[in-house]
């Protein structure tokens, strides 16, 4: 028998029993949204963030202190900590390393600062760092309007500030910001520039930020514990193994490291911040596969029991078919084609739900909108192998019927 005329018996059965096709298609639907959504919104996490952290170039590498960088979840010990960088330390190493780039220097001075212009102020999310001229080109910021800190500025301490897009469309609406007066907690900056929309992933980079003069963070921000950041961009990514080498060895001399002992500070490319991150989204991969594997189970398991109770309704239409020359093959072909089209007409809702729902769970934590093509083809996949799974026992039971037995079964 053709395949067509296969389906259309199949969906002439579906349509006789449409309550329980119905229950059955949600239940399977739920399971694929869950598995097909949140990964879906893990698959907009990882590019959004890798946009973030890229964005700096694949020939920037940071030094920072040892002991302080990104640890999620219990990996093991803690690090050993050893003394923050000082601005002295990261002054000498800006005079001393001679090899071609760009060398910028940075500290964190707070993360939820208030920004305040007039009667319009923002939330206290507001991450101030204190840079020196050359941090827009080692971290990937551009301007949109104004200008960019100059080195007297930088290390003069000025009162000026570069904003992120965010706070001036909070503050300014439409209106210029450069030139403009604002108070970052207390404190008076002159706006001298605005910087292109970044973005922003779980936290990280985004367009809330306030860069104020180095010598001005140290000042109103500095203490004896604050560690400073130093970021280096070299011409291409050809040159960047060679860089981080001579970096190595002039930074283990100003932090006086002994031979045979461990550096005490460590060296961040952004593409292996970005790795560290991603790799901790395997362990929601891995839940979020074992959710939809346990629902999908209980949709398989409600698909056989439709169809058994089908079976056991249509013995006598069974019986009619197999009198007029059905053989037992085609009689298995269609259940099973039955249960497989039930089970693919859940698995399409259930992507077209899960990309919906992942999507919108992305937009909430600031990710790209993304088609997860992958995970669309595995899901359906999974239905059809569900389908025959959970179809091929009763459709081998009604192959099976004897047709003398079948007619006579009321």
């Amino acid at each position: 028998m053709p395949l067509l005329e296969n389906l259309r018996i199949a969906f002439h059965a579906i349509k006789g029993q449409m309550l329980r096709t119905i229950l059955t298609v949600l239940i399977i639907a739920i399971g694929i949204m869950a598995l097909v959504g949140i990964l879906t919104a893990i698959e907009g996490l990882k590019a959004s963030i890798n946009n973030n952290f890229t964005s700096m170039g694949a020939n920037t590498f940071t030094i920072r202190n040892s002991g302080i960088g990104i640890r999620i979840g219990n990996t093991g010990k803690k690090p050993k900590r050893f003394q923050p960088i000082t601005l002295q330390q990261a002054i000498k190493f800006k005079e001393r390393m001679i090899y071609p780039g760009t060398i910028s220097l940075s500290t964190f001075c707070n993360g939820v600062a208030v920004c305040r212009y007039g009667s319009e102020k923002t939330n206290p999310n507001i991450m101030v760092t204190g840079v020196d001229e050359n941090y827009l080109l080692t971290g990937g910021y551009e301007i949109a309007s104004g200008r960019n800190m100059t080195q007297t500025e930088a290390m003069r301490g000025d009162n000026v500030v570069v904003i992120g897009k965010e706070i001036k469309d909070k503050l300014f609406k439409n209106a210029d910001a450069v030139e403009k007066d604002i108070s970052i907690d207390n404190r008076r900056y002159r706006i001298i520039g605005v910087l292109k929309e970044k973005g922003s992933s779980m936290g990280f980079g985004g367009d809330k930020v306030c860069l104020i003069p180095l010598i001005n963070g140290k000042q109103n921000y500095g203490n004896d514990g604050r560690s400073w950041t130093i970021s280096v961009k070299v011409g291409n990514v050809a040159q960047l193994e060679t860089a981080v080498e001579e970096a190595i060895g002039i930074f283990r001399i100003i932090r006086n490291d002994k031979i045979g002992e461990d550096k005490s500070f460590e060296i961040i490319k952004s593409d292996s911040i970005a790795a560290i991150v991603i790799d901790q989204l395997k362990n929601v991969s891995y839940a979020a596969t074992i959710i939809g594997i346990i629902t999908l189970l209980g949709a398989a398991i409600a698909l056989m029991n439709i169809m058994l109770v089908s079976v056991t309704e249509r013995t006598r239409e069974i019986g009619i078919r197999k009198s007029l020359g059905a053989t037992s093959l085609v009689i298995l072909k269609q259940f099973l084609i039955e249960a497989i089209v039930i089970c693919l007409f859940g698995g399409i809702c259930g992507v077209i739900l899960g990309v919906a729902v992942g999507n919108l769970m992305g937009m909430a934590m600031n990710a790209v909108f993304v088609i997860p093509w992958n995970w669309m083809g595995a899901g359906l996949t999974l239905c059809f192998i569900i389908g025959v799974i959970s179809g091929f026992y009763p459709a081998m039971k009604a192959s099976k019927l004897d047709p003398i037995e079948a007619l006579r079964y009321e």
